[in-house]
């Protein structure tokens, strides 16, 4: 397994980090269970990105810890719970890990808005004693919307 954790920004004053991470397997086709806990990832991934657009979308108020709570939730009901070792996301600026609203509930208890004209992360992981998956995705929250900024990655790519 490689997991690839890439992070950058334009080189224009004001620019904001981009930070995502892809999961490859250096074989053929990943391990099954490889492949169970990346997709167990994903559908943490997307439960979260989707609170927080009914929330934008509704006008509704949502907390960090609200969001990392959803994601790590699906977690622990497809029985991974504890190879969960970190927040679910945090925020973007003009640092990588901005000073804004992260989603968490684990390493603290973020209890700030997230409001418009934000982004973040939502990077559900799960680290094992011989691998570990994550997928990173950027969101930005908008006034009355909040939307994916790039590919979200559904499998693990294989590179043989």
């Amino acid at each position: 397994m490689l997991l690839l954790d890439l992070w950058g920004k334009k080189t224009q004053p004001g620019a904001v980090f981009a930070d995502i991470t892809w999961v490859g397997a250096t074989s053929r086709q990943p391990a099954p269970e490889a492949a169970a806990a990346f997709a167990a990832i994903v559908r943490a991934r997307d439960v979260a990105v989707q609170l927080v657009q009914e929330r934008a979308g509704s006008g509704q108020d949502l907390r960090g810890w609200e969001v990392d709570r959803a994601a790590r939730q699906m977690l622990e009901d497809s029985g991974y719970g504890t190879f969960v070792l970190h927040r679910t996301g945090h925020s973007l600026g003009e640092n990588v890990h901005g000073n804004g609203t992260h989603l968490d509930d684990y390493e603290t208890h973020d209890e700030r808005r997230i409001v418009p004209r934000t982004g973040f992360t939502v990077e559900p992981g799960l680290y094992f004693s011989n691998f570990g998956v994550r997928t990173e995705i950027n969101v930005y929250r908008g006034e009355r919307d909040a939307v994916v900024t790039g590919e979200r990655q559904t499998g693990i790519v294989t590179l043989r």
